[in-house]
């Protein structure tokens, strides 16, 4: 992850370089500050571990992993402007991010939504251009807008904020669990189902790889909801404790701590067993399994 890490932020700082080429150097400087420089880079490797079941590795030389790229950054592109609007005043009002002040706290709320609104553009400008087949690029775009719009991470952040003060009203984990497989698993899934729409896994498998996909996510925020509880602002690289102090509804808040590790314990047997679906029909989820893992045990 750290060697791969180091080639997303080469790709990213390209991606800007070429497409912020006469923007106007404020809202470029922005849009620098919020996407390059930090963040586990997890969805863009969720693009090629994607495109590895039952495939081998491509060779670095093949013409066709530049398209694969686009669709790396276009992810990132995505999950970033989503991190720049979750910090707003008006959603979670967050101060830190990846260690550093939040767009708005660096630059002012008017140029957070702004980068936003652009880095969303960018993202779709960068797999139009794509070299990948027209059928695929096309395929892309639609699964893309699907993961970020109201059924994915817009609605996610809807039921989240109408949630928020309501702990009390102790809403059920279904109800949890759908706001997250929206607003966290949706974008996650959706990247895991890129790469295997590049690489032409049938029908099932990909299916199977989007379950997969679905519960990593939920698997993700559930352990992110424990960090927020147990972690440090040093390690975590944003703010704890925000979830309880803003009376939002998490896993911890709503399950406790010890029920939000059983249902972490339990996502992450029924995202084994969707493997091990995968595993009967011929393909290798070993790559897929030790990304449940890096997931699961982070401390960041």
């Amino acid at each position: 992850m750290q060697s791969f890490r180091e080639q997303v932020e080469s790709r990213l700082a390209d991606v800007l370089d070429r497409r912020l080429a006469g923007a106007q150097p404020r809202l470029a400087d922005a849009l620098r500050h919020a996407t390059l420089d930090g963040g586990k880079r997890l969805r863009p490797a969720l693009v090629f571990l994607g495109s590895l079941v039952g495939h081998p590795w491509p060779d670095s030389e093949d013409e066709r992993l530049e398209s694969l790229w686009s669709a790396a950054a276009a992810v990132e592109l995505i999950h970033v402007y989503s991190l720049v609007h979750d910090d707003l005043p008006s959603m979670d009002d967050d101060d830190l991010r990846r260690g550093r002040p939040t767009l708005h706290r660096a630059f002012d709320e008017a140029t957070a939504i702004l980068a936003g609104d652009a880095l969303q553009t960018l993202a779709f400008g960068e797999l139009a251009a794509s070299s990948a087949d027209p059928a695929v690029r096309l395929d892309w775009i639609r699964r893309l807008a699907e993961a970020a719009g109201p059924l994915g991470m817009v609605g996610g952040q809807t039921i989240d904020l109408s949630l928020a003060g309501r702990t009390e009203d102790h809403p059920d984990l279904a109800t949890l669990a759908d706001l997250h497989d929206r607003k966290t698993g949706a974008l996650i899934r959706t990247s895991l189902a890129l790469g295997a729409r590049w690489a032409g896994l049938p029908a099932r498998e990909t299916r199977l790889v989007e379950d997969f996909g679905r519960l990593l996510g939920r698997a993700f925020q559930i352990q992110d909801d424990i960090l927020d509880v147990t972690g440090s602002a040093e390690a975590l690289g944003k703010t704890p404790g925000k979830d309880a102090a803003a009376d939002k509804c998490s896993y911890v808040t709503v399950a406790g701590l010890d029920g939000a590790r059983r249902e972490l314990d339990d996502t992450v047997r029924h995202a084994h067993a969707a493997l091990w679906e995968l595993a009967t029909l011929g393909a290798d989820p070993q790559a897929l399994s030790a990304c449940l893992e890096f997931v699961t045990q982070r401390q960041h």
